[in-house]
Protein backbone atom coordinates (compact mmCIF):
# COMPACT_ATOMS: atom_id res chain seq x y z
CA UNK A 1 0.00 0.00 0.00
CA UNK A 2 1.44 3.24 -0.98
CA UNK A 3 2.02 6.56 1.33
CA UNK A 4 -0.22 9.31 -0.20
CA UNK A 5 1.11 12.77 -0.16
CA UNK A 6 -1.95 13.90 2.67
CA UNK A 7 -0.27 10.98 4.82
CA UNK A 8 3.59 11.75 4.21
CA UNK A 9 3.05 15.74 4.55
CA UNK A 10 0.20 16.32 6.33
CA UNK A 11 0.55 14.19 9.65
CA UNK A 12 1.84 15.35 12.75
CA UNK A 13 3.40 11.62 12.75
CA UNK A 14 5.63 12.30 9.68
CA UNK A 15 8.48 9.32 10.04
CA UNK A 16 11.89 10.99 9.98
CA UNK A 17 15.21 9.94 9.16
CA UNK A 18 18.19 11.48 10.99
CA UNK A 19 21.74 11.67 9.65
CA UNK A 20 24.85 11.94 10.95
CA UNK A 21 28.54 12.54 10.10
CA UNK A 22 30.48 11.23 12.42
CA UNK A 23 34.33 11.61 12.53
CA UNK A 24 36.60 12.06 16.39
CA UNK A 25 33.75 12.42 17.92
CA UNK A 26 34.09 10.81 20.92
CA UNK A 27 34.02 13.82 23.30
CA UNK A 28 30.48 14.67 21.89
CA UNK A 29 28.79 11.89 19.84
CA UNK A 30 27.23 10.39 23.45
CA UNK A 31 25.82 13.74 23.73
CA UNK A 32 24.47 14.08 20.13
CA UNK A 33 22.53 10.80 20.36
CA UNK A 34 21.00 11.49 23.97
CA UNK A 35 19.32 14.95 22.54
CA UNK A 36 18.02 12.98 19.36
CA UNK A 37 16.25 9.89 21.92
CA UNK A 38 14.75 12.15 24.02
CA UNK A 39 12.75 14.15 21.86
CA UNK A 40 9.32 14.61 22.59
CA UNK A 41 8.03 13.70 18.75
CA UNK A 42 5.23 11.62 18.51
CA UNK A 43 6.52 9.96 14.67
CA UNK A 44 8.95 6.66 14.40
CA UNK A 45 12.61 8.21 13.57
CA UNK A 46 15.84 6.35 13.00
CA UNK A 47 19.30 7.84 13.37
CA UNK A 48 21.83 7.02 10.90
CA UNK A 49 25.66 7.47 11.51
CA UNK A 50 27.68 7.75 9.02
CA UNK A 51 31.57 6.97 11.01
CA UNK A 52 34.39 7.95 9.58
CA UNK A 53 37.68 6.14 10.01
CA UNK A 54 38.89 7.81 13.58
CA UNK A 55 41.66 7.78 16.09
CA UNK A 56 39.83 8.33 18.95
CA UNK A 57 37.48 5.81 20.15
CA UNK A 58 34.10 6.78 18.36
CA UNK A 59 33.95 3.89 16.65
CA UNK A 60 33.25 1.88 19.93
CA UNK A 61 30.68 4.42 21.22
CA UNK A 62 28.89 4.55 17.99
CA UNK A 63 28.27 0.59 18.36
CA UNK A 64 27.28 1.19 22.10
CA UNK A 65 24.83 3.78 21.44
CA UNK A 66 23.59 1.21 18.28
CA UNK A 67 23.77 -1.89 20.48
CA UNK A 68 21.15 -0.28 22.55
CA UNK A 69 18.68 1.23 20.54
CA UNK A 70 17.59 -0.53 17.10
CA UNK A 71 16.62 2.56 15.48
CA UNK A 72 20.15 3.78 15.47
CA UNK A 73 22.34 2.46 12.29
CA UNK A 74 25.65 1.92 11.51
CA UNK A 75 27.28 2.68 8.24
CA UNK A 76 30.78 3.25 6.54
CA UNK A 77 32.34 6.09 5.60
CA UNK A 78 35.70 5.64 4.34
CA UNK A 79 36.96 8.30 2.76
CA UNK A 80 36.02 10.61 6.05
CA UNK A 81 34.93 13.49 3.97
CA UNK A 82 31.99 15.51 5.27
CA UNK A 83 29.85 15.31 1.88
CA UNK A 84 30.21 11.36 1.30
CA UNK A 85 29.42 10.47 4.80
CA UNK A 86 25.85 13.12 4.14
CA UNK A 87 25.17 11.23 0.73
CA UNK A 88 26.33 7.59 2.26
CA UNK A 89 23.87 8.48 5.17
CA UNK A 90 20.86 9.75 2.67
CA UNK A 91 21.63 6.58 0.64
CA UNK A 92 20.76 4.10 3.90
CA UNK A 93 17.36 6.55 4.91
CA UNK A 94 13.86 5.01 4.73
CA UNK A 95 12.03 8.10 5.92
CA UNK A 96 10.75 10.87 3.81
CA UNK A 97 12.06 13.73 5.91
CA UNK A 98 15.90 13.82 6.45
CA UNK A 99 17.31 15.99 9.52
CA UNK A 100 20.84 16.51 9.48
CA UNK A 101 22.69 16.95 12.96
CA UNK A 102 26.20 16.64 13.73
CA UNK A 103 27.96 14.47 15.87
CA UNK A 104 29.32 17.54 18.40
CA UNK A 105 25.94 19.47 18.09
CA UNK A 106 22.63 19.24 19.92
CA UNK A 107 19.29 19.43 19.46
CA UNK A 108 16.09 20.69 22.01
CA UNK A 109 13.54 18.52 22.79
CA UNK A 110 10.91 19.83 20.32
CA UNK A 111 13.13 19.93 17.30
CA UNK A 112 11.75 17.38 14.97
CA UNK A 113 8.32 18.46 16.27
CA UNK A 114 9.12 21.49 14.84
CA UNK A 115 10.96 20.46 11.82
CA UNK A 116 8.03 18.59 11.14
CA UNK A 117 5.22 21.45 11.38
CA UNK A 118 7.53 24.25 9.54
CA UNK A 119 8.59 22.10 6.67
CA UNK A 120 4.19 21.75 6.34
CA UNK A 121 3.42 25.28 7.01
CA UNK A 122 5.99 26.71 4.70
CA UNK A 123 6.49 24.11 1.39
CA UNK A 124 9.81 24.45 2.34
CA UNK A 125 12.79 21.82 0.85
CA UNK A 126 14.83 22.74 3.47
CA UNK A 127 14.65 24.07 7.01
CA UNK A 128 16.98 25.06 9.66
CA UNK A 129 17.52 27.64 12.46
CA UNK A 130 19.91 29.37 14.95
CA UNK A 131 23.89 27.88 15.30
CA UNK A 132 23.23 28.25 19.15
CA UNK A 133 27.58 28.63 20.15
CA UNK A 134 28.18 27.65 23.47
CA UNK A 135 31.84 27.40 24.72
CA UNK A 136 32.49 25.58 28.13
CA UNK A 137 36.15 26.78 28.28
CA UNK A 138 36.80 30.69 28.34
CA UNK A 139 38.32 30.67 25.09
CA UNK A 140 35.52 28.46 23.54
CA UNK A 141 33.04 31.10 25.95
CA UNK A 142 35.14 33.89 23.87
CA UNK A 143 34.49 31.81 20.08
CA UNK A 144 30.75 31.51 20.87
CA UNK A 145 30.67 35.01 21.54
CA UNK A 146 32.09 36.32 18.01
CA UNK A 147 30.20 33.37 16.28
CA UNK A 148 26.83 34.82 17.18
CA UNK A 149 27.73 38.73 16.84
CA UNK A 150 27.25 40.77 13.24
CA UNK A 151 30.86 42.05 14.02
CA UNK A 152 32.71 38.75 14.50
CA UNK A 153 31.57 36.67 11.21
CA UNK A 154 28.95 38.84 9.50
CA UNK A 155 25.06 39.31 9.78
CA UNK A 156 23.75 35.72 8.95
CA UNK A 157 20.89 34.67 10.43
CA UNK A 158 21.73 31.42 11.70
CA UNK A 159 24.64 32.81 13.70
CA UNK A 160 23.10 36.08 14.61
CA UNK A 161 19.11 35.43 14.83
CA UNK A 162 16.26 37.18 13.54
CA UNK A 163 12.76 37.04 11.73
CA UNK A 164 11.69 33.93 9.68
CA UNK A 165 11.71 33.65 6.37
CA UNK A 166 13.35 32.83 3.14
CA UNK A 167 17.72 32.55 3.16
CA UNK A 168 19.87 31.30 1.12
CA UNK A 169 21.28 28.80 3.26
CA UNK A 170 20.57 27.56 6.89
CA UNK A 171 22.72 25.80 9.58
CA UNK A 172 22.48 21.47 9.05
CA UNK A 173 19.08 21.76 7.33
CA UNK A 174 16.01 19.34 7.77
CA UNK A 175 14.98 18.29 3.96
CA UNK A 176 12.22 16.97 2.13
CA UNK A 177 13.89 13.32 0.79
CA UNK A 178 12.52 13.70 -2.80
CA UNK A 179 14.19 17.55 -3.18
CA UNK A 180 17.41 16.64 -1.64
CA UNK A 181 17.29 13.07 -3.75
CA UNK A 182 16.59 15.35 -7.15
CA UNK A 183 19.10 17.89 -6.71
CA UNK A 184 21.93 15.17 -6.66
CA UNK A 185 22.49 15.08 -2.75
CA UNK A 186 26.02 16.57 -1.79
CA UNK A 187 28.57 17.42 -3.91
CA UNK A 188 31.21 15.44 -2.78
CA UNK A 189 34.05 17.69 -4.51
CA UNK A 190 33.25 20.58 -1.60
CA UNK A 191 35.02 19.54 2.00
CA UNK A 192 33.52 22.68 3.46
CA UNK A 193 31.00 24.71 2.10
CA UNK A 194 28.88 21.37 0.70
CA UNK A 195 25.84 23.02 2.73
CA UNK A 196 25.95 26.51 1.11
CA UNK A 197 26.42 24.90 -2.41
CA UNK A 198 23.49 22.65 -1.90
CA UNK A 199 20.93 24.83 -1.08
CA UNK A 200 22.22 27.16 -3.88
CA UNK A 201 21.22 24.47 -6.19
CA UNK A 202 17.98 23.78 -4.28
CA UNK A 203 17.16 27.72 -5.14
CA UNK A 204 18.28 27.93 -8.50
CA UNK A 205 15.11 25.25 -9.05
CA UNK A 206 12.74 27.42 -7.03
CA UNK A 207 13.42 25.29 -3.73
CA UNK A 208 12.42 27.68 -1.02
CA UNK A 209 15.07 27.77 2.08
CA UNK A 210 13.42 28.85 5.63
CA UNK A 211 15.08 30.24 8.55
CA UNK A 212 13.08 29.81 11.72
CA UNK A 213 14.39 31.08 14.91
CA UNK A 214 12.67 28.57 17.07
CA UNK A 215 15.60 25.66 16.09
CA UNK A 216 18.06 26.10 18.12
CA UNK A 217 20.99 23.85 17.85
CA UNK A 218 23.70 23.73 20.39
CA UNK A 219 27.04 23.67 18.93
CA UNK A 220 30.48 23.63 20.21
CA UNK A 221 32.94 26.03 19.14
CA UNK A 222 36.54 25.12 18.73
CA UNK A 223 38.94 24.47 21.41
CA UNK A 224 42.52 26.30 20.20
CA UNK A 225 43.32 29.50 18.57
CA UNK A 226 45.39 26.57 16.35
CA UNK A 227 41.94 24.95 15.93
CA UNK A 228 40.20 28.04 15.22
CA UNK A 229 42.60 29.23 12.33
CA UNK A 230 42.02 26.11 10.69
CA UNK A 231 38.79 26.10 10.43
CA UNK A 232 38.43 29.78 9.64
CA UNK A 233 40.97 29.12 6.88
CA UNK A 234 39.15 26.12 5.13
CA UNK A 235 35.57 28.08 5.06
CA UNK A 236 37.30 30.92 3.37
CA UNK A 237 39.18 28.44 0.81
CA UNK A 238 35.89 26.75 0.48
CA UNK A 239 33.56 29.53 0.30
CA UNK A 240 35.91 30.79 -2.82
CA UNK A 241 35.17 27.69 -4.44
CA UNK A 242 31.45 28.06 -4.21
CA UNK A 243 31.77 31.84 -5.92
CA UNK A 244 34.20 30.35 -8.76
CA UNK A 245 31.35 27.22 -9.14
CA UNK A 246 27.92 29.58 -8.89
CA UNK A 247 29.02 33.11 -10.60
CA UNK A 248 27.25 35.95 -8.67
CA UNK A 249 26.91 34.33 -5.28
CA UNK A 250 30.00 36.58 -3.60
CA UNK A 251 28.68 39.67 -1.93
CA UNK A 252 30.28 42.60 0.77
CA UNK A 253 30.16 40.21 3.79
CA UNK A 254 32.16 37.16 2.12
CA UNK A 255 34.91 40.38 0.72
CA UNK A 256 35.32 41.84 4.27
CA UNK A 257 37.78 39.55 5.04
CA UNK A 258 39.81 39.32 2.31
CA UNK A 259 39.85 42.98 2.35
CA UNK A 260 41.07 43.73 5.81
CA UNK A 261 44.18 41.10 5.31
CA UNK A 262 45.08 42.95 1.98
CA UNK A 263 44.32 46.07 3.45
CA UNK A 264 46.47 45.37 6.70
CA UNK A 265 49.43 43.83 4.84
CA UNK A 266 49.86 46.76 2.30
CA UNK A 267 49.44 49.32 5.65
CA UNK A 268 51.93 47.89 6.78
CA UNK A 269 54.63 47.43 4.10
CA UNK A 270 53.45 50.99 2.89
CA UNK A 271 54.56 52.15 6.41
CA UNK A 272 57.59 50.65 6.17
CA UNK A 273 58.88 51.66 2.75
CA UNK A 274 57.12 55.15 2.00
CA UNK A 275 55.83 56.58 5.53
CA UNK A 276 54.73 55.66 8.55
CA UNK A 277 51.29 57.49 7.91
CA UNK A 278 50.04 54.18 5.83
CA UNK A 279 50.00 52.69 8.93
CA UNK A 280 46.64 54.54 9.59
CA UNK A 281 44.52 52.09 8.02
CA UNK A 282 46.26 49.43 9.88
CA UNK A 283 45.61 51.27 13.11
CA UNK A 284 41.58 51.98 12.11
CA UNK A 285 41.28 48.32 11.66
CA UNK A 286 43.03 47.44 14.87
CA UNK A 287 40.34 49.98 16.63
CA UNK A 288 37.21 49.01 15.17
CA UNK A 289 38.99 45.12 16.73
CA UNK A 290 39.62 46.14 20.29
CA UNK A 291 35.91 48.03 20.31
CA UNK A 292 34.20 45.51 18.96
CA UNK A 293 35.58 43.03 21.41
CA UNK A 294 33.95 45.51 24.10
CA UNK A 295 31.00 45.30 22.39
CA UNK A 296 31.00 41.42 22.10
CA UNK A 297 32.47 40.23 25.38
CA UNK A 298 30.61 39.97 28.90
CA UNK A 299 33.64 39.38 30.91
CA UNK A 300 37.08 40.79 32.04
CA UNK A 301 38.18 37.17 30.69
CA UNK A 302 36.55 37.13 27.15
CA UNK A 303 37.96 40.84 26.96
CA UNK A 304 41.00 39.84 26.95
CA UNK A 305 40.62 36.57 24.55
CA UNK A 306 38.51 38.53 22.03
CA UNK A 307 40.91 40.43 20.22
CA UNK A 308 42.93 37.28 19.49
CA UNK A 309 39.70 35.29 18.38
CA UNK A 310 38.42 38.09 16.40
CA UNK A 311 41.70 38.53 14.62
CA UNK A 312 42.33 34.70 13.80
CA UNK A 313 38.58 34.59 12.19
CA UNK A 314 38.88 37.53 10.23
CA UNK A 315 42.38 36.87 9.21
CA UNK A 316 41.99 32.84 8.56
CA UNK A 317 38.66 33.44 6.40
CA UNK A 318 40.55 36.18 4.54
CA UNK A 319 43.84 34.53 3.86
CA UNK A 320 41.62 31.24 2.68
CA UNK A 321 39.77 32.81 0.45
CA UNK A 322 42.67 34.49 -1.02
CA UNK A 323 45.01 31.95 -1.31
CA UNK A 324 42.04 29.06 -2.78
CA UNK A 325 43.41 27.12 -5.35
CA UNK A 326 41.56 26.60 -8.89
CA UNK A 327 42.50 23.37 -8.31
CA UNK A 328 40.74 22.66 -4.91
CA UNK A 329 37.63 20.95 -6.66
CA UNK A 330 37.86 19.81 -9.99
CA UNK A 331 35.34 20.52 -12.29
CA UNK A 332 32.16 18.35 -12.58
CA UNK A 333 31.81 15.82 -15.26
Amino acid sequence: MTTSANELYGSPKRQISIILPVLNEADHLEESIHSILSQDYLGDIEIILAIGPSHDGTENIAQALADKDSRIVLVENPSGRTASALNIAIAATKYSIIVRVDGHSQIPKNYLTLISSILEETGAVNVGGVMDAQGRTLFERGVARAMKSALGVGASRFHTGGAAGEVDTVYLGAFRKDALLAAGGFDERFTRAQDWELNFRLRSVGGIIYFDPRLIVTYRPRPSVLALAKQYFNYGRWRRVVSRTHQGTINYRYLAPPIAVLGSALSILMSLFLSIIFIIPLAIYLTFILLASFRIARSIGEIICMPLILLTMHMSWGLGFITSPKSLAPKAK
